[in-house]
């Protein structure tokens, strides 16, 4: 390991430790991004809503314009309780307060009338005794909120049982409550809190506190209260931890388990707002009475009577971003008691989510610096895949909640800054190389260089190259015409034009000769079918000198055109850096480079631009090739058998080119056996050759006095690569 390694992997392991304490600390914008994830589980997967027995009273805006506006005189609310009890509700849960004494009773608005005998106030009915005696002997469970002054605090109406070490620390402190109307609070058969999120500054209500505590007795909230009454249970039973005081895991009421987190909390999971949940206050408080289809709805059913109207303020959004009346969340909090249908998270989440951090922290540092960012993106793309699957398969199947962005976004800004560490430091040494080949190879082949174990390895290698020569035609001539300046600039413009398609088709630039261009394929990297790519670099030269000319980009004048030859063979030659110690170059020497530069040099003879040799033209398919014959190349024992490349697959496709082959093939035949029927076939190639390109014509006029280059096969040589 290189110092710049070791400073690496001190730096993102510090990184890492820094993440996994602040998740261990879990600050506030952690739970918020938490809670934001469980929403959208629970939006792609929301509990299915299924008629149960519970059911709202909704003292609705329709209900408002009925009786008045709220509050109610008590004494409608004791004929809601009769008319409720008589239905056969299981138990009545009302998710309003009864702090005050009732100001529209009769007693109490005489008594405030001036110049009436107090006297007469005492004859006069009043509400609260009213409601009180309603409620009494009737499963009736009445509400309480908390205050923030005094120290007031209701009775509690059930018993309670624990399990393991005490959880009464556990819930949520409770200082003070508003209190109750005496005759109320002792006929009430439960009393239970209101509060949905207390303390929690999030709009969304996610989890319920059953309980709360004021550190000596537990107090239920409304809708167990209410369960534990329909119930007709007496104590509550609550599970702690076997071996830790202040932790609650679950509680029981009467036949239902509810589990909970460590504070005493339920998970809401909540379904779509349905208008089979209410029904209004209006249909039972009707003069006329209730109708059989609320009698029905109502009979055996947990009630809670509370309020949608919008002016009355109790309006809270769940975790599928839906604004409900409150009282609606405690009815589905019994709902899911009663289907069991829960979600929990195990106190053991917090640890396995901090030390994923610190493992998967680890891991991509050394993987960032010892392997590749690239390869640390893959595993850490891979962990986070598996992270989203187990955390939604823990939710969809077990109801488990455990946070997958936590690990997720601490393991990126691991990989982000042990990446980019690498980038600053450890990689001076590939950008080296990429500045020094930038100049001779394509992007994708200094790509392959950086990530290929080796690639510049120091001195010569044999290896199989497939080498190109470009020369220009009558250069010497064009150079006694201009001044060196304009030479220069001729060059520049041509050479800078060609050699882009070498770069392109992911050849190497050798060296450019005066007017010539040497390029290879196959190194330093292995370039797969580099005898294609070869030839199609040629083409485009041939198209983009023809657009130069078309374009008079050289500034000759009408007429003036530039040619050019290009030879290219395919065979073994040994490359790598050559020279000095204190300067080299990187360049292929062998017979195969020796070969390019002489097939070149026949362009002329043949009369055509592109010319390829046999072992070349072996591997390239689809192309448009034609036998140019078995020419003698200087410093061969033999000859050495050449095509002309015509064009790409789109020409050797065409019905031209199809033709001409038919008839180039008999000339061949005719040459071969002297056959006097050569010049006719030389006449009718010719035409033929005219449909598929004019640069052709120069190559059928020379191709009589090169006869002999069709009468004798070269020694280990194919007859012709296009047969």
């Amino acid at each position: 390991m290189t110092r710049v390694q070791q400073i690496g992997v001190v730096i993102g392991l510090a990184i890492a430790a820094l993440l996994t304490i602040l998740r261990a600390e879990d600050p506030g914008i952690f739970k918020l991004i938490r809670g934001v994830t469980f929403d959208e589980y629970q939006r792609l997967v929301p509990r299915t809503f299924q008629p149960m027995p519970v059911r709202v009273i909704d003292i609705d805006e329709a209900s408002l314009r009925e009786f008045g506006q709220w509050p109610w005189p008590r004494d409608r609310l004791a004929l809601l309780v009769d008319r409720l009890s008589q239905m056969g509700a299981s138990a009545i849960a009302f998710d309003i307060l009864f702090s005050e004494p009732d100001r529209l009773s009769p007693r109490n608005v005489v008594r405030e009338a001036a110049g009436v005998d107090p006297s007469l106030a005492e004859k006069l009915p009043d509400n609260d005794e009213i409601f009180a005696r309603s409620i009494a002997e009737k499963p009736v469970v009445l509400g309480f909120g908390l205050s923030n002054e005094g120290n007031y605090r209701p009775p509690v109406k059930a018993g309670f049982a624990f399990t393991g070490e005490s959880p009464v620390s556990a819930p949520p402190y409770l200082g003070a409550s508003t209190p109750l109307r005496p005759q109320l609070e002792a006929n009430a058969a439960g009393l239970g809190h209101i509060s949905l999120n207390p303390g929690n500054p999030s709009p969304v209500v996610r989890a319920v506190p059953l309980f709360l505590t004021d550190g000596q007795q537990l107090y239920p909230n409304l809708a167990i209260e209410a369960l534990r009454v329909a119930q007709g249970a007496s104590t509550y039973v609550l599970s702690g931890a076997p071996d830790r005081a202040g932790i609650m895991t679950s509680a029981k009421i009467g036949d239902f388990v509810v589990p909970l987190t460590a504070a005493g909390e339920l998970w809401l999971y909540v379904s779509p707002d349905r208008a089979e949940r209410y029904i209004s206050a209006r249909q039972v408080l009707a003069a006329e009475g209730a109708s059989p289809e609320v009698a029905a709805a109502i009979d055996g059913s947990i009630v809670f009577v509370g309020t949608s109207a919008a002016g009355l303020q109790d309006i809270r959004v769940t975790a599928l971003g839906e604004n409900v009346p409150g009282v609606s969340l405690h009815a589905q909090a019994v709902e899911q008691m009663l289907s069991g249908h829960f979600l929990s998270r195990p106190d053991w989440a917090d640890g396995l989510e901090i030390l994923t951090i610190a493992v998967l922290g680890c891991l991509l540092v050394v993987v960032t610096t010892f392997v590749s960012p690239a390869v640390a993106l893959i595993c850490g793309l891979l962990i986070t895949a598996l992270a989203l699957v187990a955390s939604w398969f823990s939710f969809l199947y077990a109801g488990l909640l455990f946070d997958p962005l936590a690990p997720i976004v601490s393991g990126s800004i691991i990989h982000f800054a042990a990446t980019s560490f690498r980038i600053l430091v450890i990689d001076r040494e590939r950008r080296a190389v990429r500045r020094a080949f930038g100049h001779y190879l394509s992007p994708s082949l200094l790509h392959r260089i950086e990530h290929t174990r080796d690639a510049l390895r120091l001195g010569g290698d044999d290896r199989e190259l497939t080498v190109m020569f470009v020369d220009v035609r009558n250069f010497t001539e064009i150079s006694e015409r201009l001044a060196p300046t304009d030479v220069v600039a001729f060059l520049n413009t041509l050479l800078d034009a060609l050699s882009r398609h070498v770069v392109a088709n992911e050849g190497t630039l050798d060296k450019f000769i005066g007017d010539s261009i040497m390029a290879f394929w196959n190194a330093p990297v292995d370039v797969t079918d580099h005898e294609t790519k070869a030839v199609r670099a040629a083409l485009a030269m041939r198209e983009t000198l023809a657009e130069l000319n078309a374009g008079d980009a050289f500034g000759f004048g009408p007429g003036q055109q530039v040619g050019i030859g290009i030879g290219i063979h395919t065979g073994l030659a040994c490359v790598g850096n050559m020279g000095a110690k204190t300067r080299f170059n990187y360049s292929a020497v062998g017979d195969a480079v020796n070969v390019a530069a002489r097939i070149e040099s026949c362009c002329k003879e043949v009369g055509f631009d592109i010319l390829i040799s046999d072992s070349t033209a072996r591997s390239v398919q689809g192309m448009a090739l034609i036998e140019a014959g078995a020419l003698p190349l200087k410093g061969k024992s033999s000859r050495t058998q050449i095509l002309a490349v015509v064009g790409d697959e789109r020409v050797a496709a065409s019905q031209q080119f199809a033709a001409l082959e038919v008839v180039h093939r008999q000339l061949m035949e005719a040459l071969q056996s002297h056959s006097r029927n050569s010049r006719k076939l030389i006449g009718a190639v010719k035409l033929r050759a005219v449909q598929v390109t004019g640069a052709l014509a120069e190559f059928y006029q020379r191709i009589s006095g090169r006869a002999d280059h069709f009468r004798e096969a070269p020694e280990g040589s194919e007859k012709s690569a296009a047969d």
